[in-house]
């Protein structure tokens, strides 16, 4: 299959003789289901989009067997956004959002082109955080860094920068392609590899390597969102144009999708945890509703469901 049938696709890559490698992701498929589900105000899309970029490359630099999560908690409008990728390569978003607040934010900046900052005026203060979770058996990871610059991006940054992890770039293109209706979004991220076990640069050495890098970075910085973005230009061709030059080797293409964990057998184990009278409470005209809350699809249960429930939650006598 060519690339330019495949929408969602993440193409690792390395160059300078494997000193640098990074990641070219195109999720377009995958964002324009998540905002879908949501009908999100297009402020809110944005954002929850950058992250969903974000945590695909993040997740796909890393081994697990389990489930990377990124999650933003602020006190600004946009108080909570959530996606986690399992490593089967299922996707999925939340965001959570102050309605009003989010609409006197974009009118005071003149719209929501003009909302430049958007970190600190769309979520505001808070924190970023990683976690990686594989099983109850094993020890959870996790990173967390502070709301800082005006992207998710930027904010990433900051944690590479403050902790002990790889030097990382990272950029991230996100459109509404009205025309279209659907999203746009993509990224590359270029990280900087530990040196071998036991190799001491010399002087010399070392600012070749260094000057490589700073290389690599503006490179990365040339990349124009439209370039990103152009879903008649092939990811591996995007990649050619920016780093021909530096022994660039590509990997064969990883496929993430929107993918929900979410299933009536899941719901239905949730709502035996809870007493008779509990769920009497949650009844609607005699009905018990669950949406989740990433993909927003509904269960409903009815009277005699729910009865056949309790019953077989019952503890035997």
């Amino acid at each position: 299959m060519s690339d330019t049938l495949v929408t969602d696709q993440i193409v690792p890559f390395l160059i300078n003789h494997g000193a640098f490698r990074g990641r070219l992701l195109r999720l377009d498929d995958t964002v324009s289901t998540i905002v879908s589900r949501h009908q999100y105000p297009e402020p809110v899309a944005l954002m929850l989009a950058e992250t969903v970029v974000l945590a695909a490359a993040l997740a796909d630099s890393l081994k697990y067997d389990g489930i990377f999560t990124l999650q933003t908690r602020s006190d600004g409008p946009i108080a909570q956004m959530v996606v986690d990728v399992t490593s089967g390569g299922d996707v999925r978003g939340v965001a959570h959002f102050d309605a009003q607040r989010l609409t006197e934010v974009v009118e005071k900046a003149g719209g929501v082109a003009a909302v430049g900052d958007r970190v600190p005026r769309l979520l505001g203060s808070g924190y970023l955080a990683f976690t990686v979770d594989q099983g109850p058996d094993t020890e959870r990871y996790q990173g967390i860094t502070e709301l800082t610059g005006q992207t998710v991006a930027d904010c990433a940054h900051t944690y590479f920068r403050n902790s002990e992890q790889l030097e990382t770039a990272v950029k991230i293109g996100v459109e509404h392609d009205r025309e279209a209706a659907r999203w746009r979004a993509g990224g590359v991220m270029l990280q900087r590899m530990p040196l071998p076990s036991g190799f001491t640069p010399t002087g010399d050495e070392e600012e070749i390597i260094e000057d490589a890098w700073r290389t690599g970075v503006i490179l990365l910085g040339s990349l124009t969102t439209g370039e990103l973005l152009d879903p008649a230009l092939p990811p591996q061709q995007v990649l050619h144009r920016l780093f021909h030059e530096q022994d660039l080797r590509t990997s064969a293409p990883r496929h993430p999708h929107f993918g929900c964990r979410c299933s009536r057998e899941r719901v239905e184990a949730t709502l035996r945890g809870f007493t008779r009278d509990d769920l009497e409470t949650m009844k609607v005209d005699g009905v018990v509703d669950v949406t989740c809350d990433f993909c927003n699809e509904q269960y409903l249960f009815s009277e005699d469901q729910i009865a056949a429930l309790t019953a077989l939650g019952e503890p035997r006598r």
